[in-house]
């Protein structure tokens, strides 16, 4: 059905604005009912996404601010791949005090979902080391000595705390700033694994200890590799990896 399904939230429902930066999915400013809205148009599946919104009304009644999805006519909180959000204003992080509300909102994420299931279709880190494929991972695309070097890095996690993870905080387009609260947006890559993933923030903002952020940062960076194989940044991020 592509972008018709946006008639799906009223017959006033129109798209303002195309967002840059989106890769796996087409994302716009909506306006419907006098409202404004975000609309995200993807090919996820649906037990993908219902996981994906169950959790965005998780945290919203937690008190994190996040973007919450809107109902179309009939209740559907998503139509043929669309979802409908809240629209957040704010900006990126500028300071080092701005990354730490960062991390501490990431903190907060971590504790309220300890023991989260996980997204279907999607692996952890720890997943990883014995599986060869999960989401836009394929372990298969990439040489042998990169995997290595991945699970290695993966390794040094394992047995650790899960819960949900951002996926992508680092990207300081993924976070809105205002004078009194912090926004994560864009949830596409969120799934459940180990918490310090969410952590490697500039400046070390979470305040990790040295081993930590060492550790943390090198399978950051593998996760990444991982994930976008194929690519010049992918290749940049597994430079960052040390070699086994």
């Amino acid at each position: 059905m592509g972008w018709e399904a946006l008639g799906q939230w009223g017959e006033d429902a129109v798209r303002i604005e195309r967002f840059a930066g989106g890769v796996a999915n087409d994302v716009w400013s909506v306006r419907f009912g006098g409202r404004l809205a975000v609309g995200r148009l993807g090919t996820r599946s649906d037990a993908d996404l219902a996981w994906e919104t169950a959790l965005l009304h998780h945290l919203d009644r937690a008190g994190l601010t996040v973007p919450v999805p809107i109902p179309a006519s009939d209740g559907r909180l998503f139509v043929d791949g669309l979802v409908v959000m809240t629209h957040l204003e704010g900006g990126p992080p500028q300071t080092h005090a701005d990354w730490q509300r960062v991390a501490a909102a990431l903190r907060e994420l971590h504790r309220l979902t300890r023991g989260w299931p996980q997204r279907p279709g999607w692996r952890s880190s720890a997943d990883l080391l014995h599986a060869g494929t999960g989401t836009r991972v394929d372990l298969a695309a990439m040489p042998a000595e990169a995997v290595a070097r991945c699970r290695a890095a993966w390794a040094r996690l394992a047995g650790r705390r899960t819960c949900v993870v951002h996926g992508d905080p680092n990207n300081a387009g993924n976070v809105l700033v205002t004078a009194d609260r912090v926004a994560l947006i864009d949830w596409d890559e969120s799934h459940v694994d180990v918490p310090e993933l969410d952590l490697v923030l500039p400046g070390n903002a979470a305040g990790l200890d040295d081993g930590t952020y060492d550790i943390a940062a090198q399978a950051s960076a593998a996760w990444e590799a991982a994930v976008c194989w194929g690519d010049e940044f992918a290749v940049r991020r597994l430079a960052e990896v040390r070699a086994v």
